[in-house]
């Protein structure tokens, strides 16, 4: 099967605290805190957005491959906040990585797991022969009302892949999903903001999900936990991602290098494939990761990924995750609001 040839990350590096969200609504941080495993998360900046987020995580990408991006046959963005109701962003990222005009582009939506969804339609386009590269991006800048519960976590980051066949990092082994029709959480056309079920969001959704996917894959390969070096969920908070790898019997250290919801928030389509791009800047050559994403609505797809020696020579090829995230800008609640559009002038 296709295999990642490059992976590439950006996060934005302004930052607000849950201590200050917590002090505009007279909320308790420690009890924040506590209950998402969170600290802070990350804030694209005035001029960031979808586009520009998706275009820097493709260049790191394309720096891992090392291949000319002429060869890339196809670019897909997913993401839940594109710029553009009418526009795609995958042209942006497309012209922007110099990969036009010999290809096809589409802008992919599944809420959190539209990203995951674009590696698995590259897969299929190396896999045939249609196509020699493909570049798949998970991207958001996600929204959340002034007061509701998604401010402490909603935050913004991509992560690009480049599928392809020759000089992976990585072999993709196997790749299975489970989908079913939860609405669990959703936005209107033109609606600032999303609305969710409460905890209707964690047992019949995400949990639901994450499990089905991941024991579904294992039950197709006929391994366990313990075959696993690493594993990867989508983390909507540190909670959820913890509580998903306790039930199906990963240690700590094995889903450790992967959690990043309590340092950059949960970057929505860009959640999973950051935290893979994470593990794989620390596994080692065989090691075996199994990776899940969530999109509510609901689905998750799951990945088995072999590290190739490959690793090795690329890795250092672009900045890794914990060198991007290193790079932060704390503002305030004000600030936040403001870049975040927030604010509405009369």
């Amino acid at each position: 099967m296709a295999g990642i040839v490059g992976y590439g990350v950006y996060v934005p590096s302004y930052r607000i605290k849950v201590e200050e969200i917590a002090r505009v609504w007279g909320d308790d941080p420690q009890a924040i805190s506590r209950g998402l495993v969170v600290e802070e998360k990350s804030v694209p900046g005035p001029d960031e957005d979808t586009a520009t987020i998706s275009v820097e995580a493709a260049r790191n990408a394309l720096k891992r491959s090392q291949i000319d991006p002429s060869r890339i046959g196809a670019v897909y963005v997913g993401s839940e906040s594109h710029p553009y109701a009418v526009k795609p962003t995958a042209t942006i990222v497309a012209e922007a990585v110099e990969a036009t005009p010999e290809m096809t582009a589409a802008d992919l939506e599944f809420a959190c797991k539209a990203g995951t969804a674009g590696i698995q339609a590259c897969m299929g386009l190396v896999d045939s022969g249609i196509i020699e590269y493909g570049l798949a991006v998970g991207a958001d800048t996600a929204q959340g009302a002034p007061g509701d519960a998604l401010e402490y976590t909603a935050s913004a980051g991509g992560a690009g892949y480049v599928i392809g066949k020759e000089n992976c990092l990585a072999e993709i082994r196997e790749t299975y999903s489970f989908t079913t029709d939860t609405p669990d959480f959703y936005r209107r056309e033109g609606m600032p903001y999303p609305r969710h079920g409460g905890r209707f969001t964690g047992e019949p959704a995400y949990f639901k999900h994450v499990l089905g996917a991941a024991t579904g894959m294992m039950e197709k390969t006929g391994l366990s936990a313990a075959d696993f070096d690493y594993a990867v969920f989508h983390q909507p908070n540190g909670k959820f991602y913890l509580k998903a790898a306790k039930k199906l019997g990963f240690e700590s250290e094995q889903v450790k290098p992967g959690l990043l919801t309590p340092v950059i928030g949960n970057t929505y389509s860009g959640a999973t494939p950051i935290g893979l791009a994470a593990t794989l800047d620390v596994a080692e050559p065989g090691a075996r990761i199994l990776a899940v994403s969530y999109g509510s609505g609901a689905g998750s797809d799951a990945f088995i990924i072999e590290v190739t020696d490959e690793i090795e020579r690329k890795r250092d090829l672009a900045p890794t995750v914990s060198e991007i995230i290193s790079h932060k800008k704390y503002v305030d609640y004000a600030l936040y609001a403001k870049f975040k559009g927030k604010l509405r002038m009369a």
